[in-house]
């Protein structure tokens, strides 16, 4: 038991992780995603994947509920799907799990590689601090009342214009030419 426990506490000290760092995450998904697998895809910010590549809770074939990949997939598709995962233990390809939202793109398996570096190449041009801001402020507005939401991110976005990088790139916009991020 104490063996099991570690394992699954350290697996979603991990999903946690991802969720946590300033930078965005993408995974890139060429193969079968199950269980944790499959948790670590929901737990990413975006996903790509090859139209391949399958997805899966399976632990309920084998009398183990997927509670811990339940926490990240309940999270990122409706409950209705998240829970037919769940309680069919069934593989979806890729195509249905871009229309779960499991995944935002399903590419062939042969631009995978480029498609994936494409997107986060366009990230990667983007302001880090933004980036960090808005990730950040992203997940904890989710778990927010309505209201709530709204004052937090007022409060983000009014600090967020105080940041050289904001100022920077208002500036750019205006002067029609490429922002050169500071990343403060």
């Amino acid at each position: 038991h104490e063996f099991q426990l570690a394992l699954f506490k350290l697996c979603s000290k991990v999903m946690q992780q991802i969720v946590n760092l300033p930078k965005p995450v993408i995974a890139r998904v060429a193969g079968v995603a199950t269980a944790a697998g499959c948790q670590l895809v929901a737990s990413c910010d975006l996903a790509v994947a090859a139209d391949t590549a399958r997805f899966a809770t399976p632990g309920v074939n084998i009398g183990l509920f997927c509670s811990t990949p339940m926490v990240a997939l309940s999270r990122n598709v409706s409950r209705k799907h998240a829970m037919e995962m769940l309680l069919t233990g069934e593989l979806i390809g890729a195509i249905r799990a871009e229309t779960i939202g499991l995944v935002n793109r399903v590419v062939d398996e042969q631009v995978l590689d480029e498609t994936v570096y494409r997107m986060a190449r366009t990230i990667a041009d983007k302001s880090g601090q933004a980036l960090k801001v808005g990730k950040e402020a992203f997940y904890r507005q989710l778990e927010l009342p309505l209201a709530d939401a709204y004052e937090f991110t007022s409060q983000v976005m009014a600090e967020n214009m105080q940041a050289s990088d904001a100022r920077e790139g208002i500036c750019a916009f205006l002067e029609k030419r490429k922002a050169e991020w500071s990343n403060d």
